[in-house]
């Protein structure tokens, strides 16, 4: 991605952010509520996300699961035991995901663009990632908007760590570079605009 293409993204993410808050802030101090009054703190979950094959960040969400020190790795079904009740009502509205217009605010990320990697998965395919992170990580994206459903049903089959890493890497991984890199040879303002569009439908739906 150019330096002009670049700054007219943040440009875009900027307005957008500042025209969503007044909507954004007041559903996350609501789902905020109900989160500290059903299930207790920690109220937000923190993770480490790659901005660039260099750089990482902390993405912040809505806490979903119980909390476990150890860990690590890519979701999937091994990990489905804890996820709250809770918290699969917010992740079926995607309104875990609400916190992260703070990283859009700071920069760390996009409205629209990759979904951020962890950093092992960064490490294990670097010549990729070198290539799909020349766009900012988004929130949502086209392998969001394509792929989200089967990567779900995929993942969910998984009944170990082991496993879960495997599918991801031979399935996912490809699969969503493919759609991630489609998106940067097509990015425009409209694009963008039409995949939040699909994005909130599905949300809805």
């Amino acid at each position: 991605m150019t330096q002009v293409r670049r700054r007219r993204k943040r440009l875009f993410d900027l307005t957008l952010a500042m025209l969503a808050l007044p909507m954004v802030v007041p559903l996350i101090a609501l789902v905020w509520l109900v989160i500290a009054m059903v299930q207790g703190r920690p109220w937000f979950h923190g993770g480490e996300r790659m901005h660039s094959p260099t750089r990482s960040f902390r993405m912040w969400k809505f806490r979903t699961m119980a909390a476990d020190p150890g860990d690590y790795g890519v979701s999937g079904g091994h990990k489905a035991g804890r996820i709250t009740p809770l918290g699969r009502l917010l992740r079926r509205c995607h309104a875990d995901e609400l916190p992260q217009i703070w990283n859009v605010l700071r920069g760390d990320m996009s409205f629209v663009g990759p979904r951020p990697p962890l950093r092992e998965v960064v490490e294990r395919f670097p010549a990729l990632y070198a290539q799909v992170l020349t766009s900012p990580p988004g929130i949502t994206g086209l392998a969001s908007v394509q792929f989200a459903a089967k990567e779900a049903r995929l993942m969910a089959s998984c009944r170990s760590a082991e496993e879960a890493r495997r599918i991801y890497d031979r399935v996912c991984v490809p699969q969503k570079a493919r759609l991630d890199l489609l998106y940067q040879r097509r990015a425009s303002c409209w694009l963008d605009l039409a995949l939040i569009w699909q994005t909130l439908r599905g949300a809805r739906a």
